[in-house]
């Protein structure tokens, strides 16, 4: 167990949640719904919630992730963490997929709480979100 998952772990930002395995679906669900919405932002050129929204389609895909191993967040930040720890340091999942989750987790706050976003940055993080679930698709192995 690496040392940032263990201090998420110790400061109950990342908890055992046994019910998550029946939830996988459901989240990867979201996340589609989530993306899909994004996407129908950016074509209206409202980029703001489109970045938004693109950021959440990551969100709960990466929960559906964790899930998958008995975990939940109670930090959004411990939930790159946990991701980090159970599939990129076991060879499951790239590591820039972890930093495309942090870069639209900037993008989303900057956006949410600052009124700062972009068309580009708004594409940026679409992009990311559909490229985090179509692996997260795969590795859970689930139809899509």
């Amino acid at each position: 167990m690496n040392q940032e998952f263990k201090q998420c772990f110790e400061s109950k930002k990342i908890i055992p949640f046994a019910r998550g395995k029946h939830l996988v679906k459901k989240e990867l669900s979201v996340a589609k719904g989530d993306l899909s919405d994004a996407n129908a932002g950016y074509k209206n050129e409202r980029y703001k919630w489109s970045t938004i929204q693109a950021y959440y389609a990551m969100f709960h895909a990466a929960r559906a992730l964790i899930y998958s191993q008995g975990y939940r967040e109670k930090s959004h930040y411990c939930l790159a963490v946990a991701l980090r720890a159970l599939f990129v340091d076991e060879g499951i999942m790239d590591a820039q997929l972890v930093r495309d989750f942090l870069n639209a987790m900037n993008l989303r706050e900057a956006a949410d709480y600052e009124a700062e976003f972009s068309q580009s940055g708004a594409k940026a993080v679409i992009a990311s979100a559909e490229r985090f679930i179509e692996k997260t698709v795969a590795i859970l192995n689930v139809e899509e």
